[in-house]
């Protein structure tokens, strides 16, 4: 049996509360170290058992919070309340500055007395979205009842006033034990990495950083070392450049027929840099009425408020490169200079090795992530892999192969371009002229040494080059931004009817007004807001301002009040500064779904308005 407990600690001046929850039997246990009790011996005996027994300990950035106090508990053999409280403020004060003392405070693994699992670290969070916290998943999750820290940080606590943090703590546990089990997947495939390749502390390493890790054993057991080791310890290896002249990027081959994709390849074969961040935005093509749209990033492209159907005449093809930017590195013997061109041959052999493995093996998906991880980390100045000049290789030669593809597909009599992106095309073409579609794509393949892949669709409903929808011949469906409504952890899942009802209407001809109406479940209705703890929130109604929690769960309402953030003054200014939101809608707070709330009227116009935005394409 998976022996996993969850935790979370709540420190305050005079009253210390840690709460445990068992991942499979669902025992709980909370201590309390406060002037009114003292649980810190059996704390103490409960840790040591967890560690005697094999345990492991499972929160919500406990490695950057949690654990350092709770290590520095077991190294004392206990502690009061105020010293654990000290040793937090610490901690949150180490996480304001910049450079190594921000980890200063974290315990190294092979330090740990009990293993460690941190769920923000195998999601990600710090890096996406930052502003995601539990709060904002307990949303996501759709939990019964969201909860914000009941008592400011640093206040002295009543013996009344234990109780409720006891209670938000235990709440807190539960609910990182909901996500937990949305994380199970993720940790099972990072349990097979420590088995298969010990050594690393993979179960609190995100998908980037495995790849990469990855890769970079894969280079040091071929002899190619990846960082130096001096007196102030290890640092990566890395190729700086003051100016890179990107003439030295660009393939010499490639040639384009029409004079404006030459005008671009020519000015960007005369520019020189020193940076690549940023450095290049809104780079310019026009080519047969479609813009193309040069960045540091990737090309794009798109047709707007259009509607696109296959039928008997036509077909929508799409047409994708496969692992884009790994291939097109190994195909041309492109490398950061400081790793020789043997990481060509690693990389390839990475690529070859991960085809043997089955799809949905953690050695498959280990291996996809060090071959997609690279190309982004090449631009890590903090890497290992940093060179500003493989960085551009890969991505201006991904733009302009695209482009090459792009005219000789323009070059079919009846092929309309839709859409250009980062690693594909997508084009609408008559059936009969499939064959040269064909003989286009194998010729390209040819000369890059790249490869194609195929998928048709039935419908698109375009707005821009980021929003739409794409309705596959096998009936799945590919959404995009405002149209997307399975999100990832991190991203805001408020208001999901909105998206799902333009789908119904899009794809389904179904009518806007009734089905939103009619729509099941009320949950898709709610929206959320999420302020820092610098500011706060508040609810105007019937002349009474309310203080609401800062993270809140709400509907758009015919009753209810006004929503606003209050933000602190800006440097130099005194004054608060006070923003709508929802600014002309009433909205009604509903944070505990099982006390609702005594009017709740929903305003269906406010969600009828919001999904007639994502179809005018159908006007």
């Amino acid at each position: 049996m998976i022996n996993d407990w969850i935790y979370d600690l709540e420190t305050y001046p005079n009253v210390f509360t840690a709460a445990f929850e068992h991942v499979t039997t669902g025992v709980k246990l909370s201590f309390e170290i406060s002037p009114w009790k003292n649980d810190s011996p059996g704390m103490m005996e409960f840790l040591h058992h967890l560690r005697d027994n094999g345990a492991r300990l499972v929160g919500f950035n406990n490695l950057g919070f949690d654990y350092p106090i709770l290590h520095m508990f077991m190294k004392m053999g206990g502690s009061d309340a105020n010293t654990l409280y000290k040793k937090a403020q610490s901690i949150i004060g180490s996480q304001n500055t910049d450079g190594d003392k921000r980890w200063a405070q974290q315990v190294f693994p092979s330090d740990r007395f009990i293993p460690q699992i941190d769920l923000l670290k195998i999601h990600h969070f710090d890096n996406k979205a930052r502003a995601t916290g539990l709060k904002a998943l307990e949303f996501s999750m759709r939990s019964v009842n969201i909860s914000d820290l009941p008592f400011k940080v640093g206040t002295e606590l009543t013996l009344e006033q234990v109780p409720v943090l006891k209670r938000y703590n235990a709440h807190d546990v539960s609910e990182t034990v909901k996500f937990y089990h949305h994380t199970k997947e993720m940790i099972a495939f990072r349990e097979e990495l420590m088995v298969m390749y010990p050594g690393q502390d993979w179960l609190n390493f995100n998908d980037a950083k495995i790849g990469k890790q990855y890769f970079i054993d894969q280079l040091e057991k071929a002899g190619i070392p990846c960082y130096e080791y001096g007196s102030d310890g290890r640092t990566p290896r890395q190729t700086k450049r003051p100016t890179i002249p990107l003439k030295d990027a660009i393939l010499p081959w490639i040639t384009f027929q029409h004079p404006e994709f030459n005008r671009v390849l020519n000015w960007f074969k005369g520019q020189s840099i020193t940076e690549t961040k940023g450095v290049f935005q809104d780079v310019v093509a026009n080519v047969n009425h479609f813009k193309f749209v040069f960045g540091t990033g990737g090309i794009h492209g798109s047709v707007e408020n259009r509607c696109i159907h296959s039928d008997d005449t036509f077909i929508i093809v799409d047409l994708d490169v496969a692992s884009y930017y790994p291939n097109l590195a190994i195909s041309n013997g492109f490398y950061p200079e400081h790793l020789s061109s043997r990481f060509c041959d690693i990389y390839k052999n990475l690529y070859e090795v991960r085809k043997t493995h089955k799809k949905g093996s953690a050695q498959n998906a280990m291996l996809k992530l060090a071959l997609n991880g690279v190309g982004g980390d090449s631009n890590n100045p903090f890497g290992s892999f940093y060179d500003p000049l493989y960085t551009m290789k890969i991505t201006l030669n991904g733009q302009f192969l695209l482009c090459v593809l792009a005219e000789q597909l323009m070059n079919i009599p009846s092929l309309e371009l839709i859409q250009v992106n980062t690693d594909g095309v997508t084009v609408v073409l008559k059936r009969a002229e499939l064959e040269m579609l064909t003989l286009v794509t194998e010729a390209w393949q040819k000369k890059t040494k790249l490869t194609l892949e195929r998928s048709d669709y039935s419908q698109m409903f375009i707005k821009d080059v980021n929003n739409y929808i794409a309705v596959r011949n096998d009936g799945s469906v590919k959404r995009t931004s405002a149209y997307e409504y399975e999100k990832e952890w991190h991203q805001d899942a408020s208001a999901l009817v909105i998206p799902k009802v333009a789908e119904q209407v899009l794809v389904y001809n179904k009518p806007i007004r009734e089905t939103v109406r009619n729509w099941p479940d009320v949950m898709d209705f709610m929206l959320r807001v999420k302020v820092p703890r610098s500011s706060y929130l508040s609810i105007e109604q019937n002349d009474e301002t309310s203080q609401l929690q800062n993270t809140t769960r709400y509907l758009i309402t015919k009753t209810g009040g006004r929503l606003f953030k209050w933000m602190p003054p800006l440097k130099g200014k005194s004054d608060w500064r006070k923003i709508g939101v929802e600014s002309g809608w009433n909205v009604t707070p509903w944070n505990d779904l099982a006390n609702p709330p005594s009017d709740w009227d929903i305003d269906y116009d406010y969600y009828i308005n919001e999904v007639e935005k994502l179809c005018l394409i159908l006007q």
